[in-house]
């Protein structure tokens, strides 16, 4: 019976190729579940005295920096490294925001999970403490 094909061998490839599709899409619409809530996020952050809130978008983008009027008894150049340390902050949380719905969505322990989260990670560190020196 050579050149026969086997129409339960068919079946099952049917059968496969159907799951296959449908785990596809799935992992499709988790992804783009996951993109739209990570582009609704911000994060902020103040400085210790309050003086400082920033408020950073999605991608990290300052989105909003309010400054007490008290600030102008800062030098400039303390006031810069403070601006720039309050605005890392916020951006480490928005980090661990982003971790948060990739555990929510598409799990920390997927290749897209661990992806978005590295991306994140690496682009926003944790601050560095600053030096008592200053």
């Amino acid at each position: 019976m050579e050149g026969l094909i086997d129409m339960r061998d068919v079946d099952a490839a049917e059968d496969w190729l159907d799951s296959w599709v449908a785990s596809v899409n799935t992992r499709a619409a988790t992804t783009a579940e996951l993109a739209r809530q990570v582009a609704s996020l911000t994060a902020r952050a103040s400085s210790d005295d309050g003086l400082i809130t920033v408020t950073v978008g999605s991608t990290g983008q300052v989105e909003n920096l309010e400054l007490d009027e008290r600030v102008h008894r800062i030098p400039g150049p303390d006031l810069a490294r403070e601006i720039l340390q309050v605005m890392r902050t916020a951006q480490q949380r928005l980090s661990a925001q982003v971790a948060e719905q990739v555990r929510q969505t598409v799990g920390a322990d997927t290749e897209t999970g661990r992806a978005v989260i590295d991306s994140f990670d690496q682009r926003f560190p944790a601050p560095q403490e600053p030096d008592d020196d200053r």
